[in-house]
């Protein structure tokens, strides 16, 4: 029986290891992808052939560490992302190990690449004079500064993530009182319910858009034209 090719193990990763057996969410899967995808096009440079033709052999542990140089130094990637890349990459090597046993030695190379350590930087926070500031910047006049506006609302009573915030559709925010509220499935498939107080920034953000029960799962924040702006 032959040796399985590296697009084998790479497909077998996607589809079998991180969708079937793991259930990782779409932003997993589309971290590894691109962490992946990185390293391919670097070692397809580095060994001068093409991502298609490359082999395990072709991303040892020195073609995976010049990597990580190559994301610190060229991408100026900070260590958390660093760090965040070399897991992906850990992940494809021991899915890998048992399906060619032939290249233990080089997987158990790149595997023992250990992270970098780093200091976690101070959460720090606006103060309630700069939210408002923030909050005032919008020109409310117009269609496009209101939803930036409702937008940076949200955030601002939420706390939600950047991927959260842009990610929430018409059906996640409920803006009938009582019970106004948020719903996320955020970092971890974690799922929330943030209740939105008080009752004028419910109405704030409700004014933003309007949409009838069709139109449920469309972005709330759109660009104008998109859906017809509503009224409270």
């Amino acid at each position: 029986m032959s040796e399985p090719t590296l697009v084998f193990v790479l497909q077998g990763f996607f589809t079998q290891r991180l969708v079937r057996q793991l259930q990782a969410s779409p932003q997993t899967v589309s971290a590894y992808r691109d962490t992946i995808k990185l390293l391919l096009l670097f070692a397809a440079q580095k060994a001068k052939k093409s991502p298609s033709h490359l082999t395990i052999d072709d991303l040892d542990a020195a073609t995976v560490g010049a990597f990580l140089d190559h994301l610190d130094t060229e991408r100026r990637n900070s260590t958390a992302t660093r760090n965040a890349r070399l897991a992906a990459i850990h992940s494809l090597y021991r899915y890998a190990l048992p399906l060619i046993p032939e290249r233990a030695h080089t997987i158990s190379q790149v595997l023992a690449i250990p992270q970098r350590r780093h200091d976690l930087a101070i959460v720090s926070y606006l103060t309630g004079p700069e939210t408002d500031a923030l909050l005032a910047a919008p020109d409310r006049t117009t269609w496009h500064g209101r939803r930036d506006h409702a937008l940076l609302l949200t955030a601002a009573q939420t706390g939600l993530r950047l991927s959260e915030l842009t990610g929430l559709t018409i059906g996640d925010v409920t803006t009938t009182t009582p019970g106004a509220a948020v719903h996320t499935n955020g970092k971890g498939r974690k799922e929330r319910l943030t209740p939105l107080v008080p009752r004028q920034v419910v109405g704030r953000i409700s004014s933003c858009s309007k949409v009838g029960m069709v139109a449920l799962a469309r972005p709330r924040w759109t660009s104008k034209g998109r859906f017809q702006a509503i009224a409270s």
